[in-house]
């Protein structure tokens, strides 16, 4: 009877063994799998930030030349109102050199 209850008792630490390994190994994995999806979360969330910044440095570029093209059209059309006003309203001789004379200004 001894030796039965001793090879008993060896068989159950063994099988104790055996479990407490599975549950170590399954927390591991479980562990494991828990921080890939952090890091996974993390990536994508530093990603979407940087593509923010993208988006508002792309949008910052893009008022900028908003706002140049919206000066420059502003001064194209009171060029062109100006142009306008001196054709048609000075006589020929005074609108040759006054054009000469506004064109050398600008031009300066």
């Amino acid at each position: 009877g001894v030796g039965r209850r001793g090879k008993m008792a060896a068989g159950g630490a063994a099988d104790a063994q055996a479990r407490f390994g599975h549950s170590v190994k399954g927390l591991l994995t479980e562990k494991v799998t828990s921080c890939g999806t952090d890091v996974i979360a993390l990536t994508k969330q530093v990603l979407k930030g940087s593509r923010s910044a993208e988006l508002l440095g792309q949008a910052a570029r893009n008022m900028v030349m908003q706002e140049d093209a919206i000066l420059h059209s502003e001064d194209s059309t009171v060029w062109g109102a100006y142009l306008t006003v001196n054709l048609l309203l000075v006589p020929s001789v005074e609108r040759s050199s006054n054009l000469q004379d506004q064109l050398s200004h600008l031009l300066k």
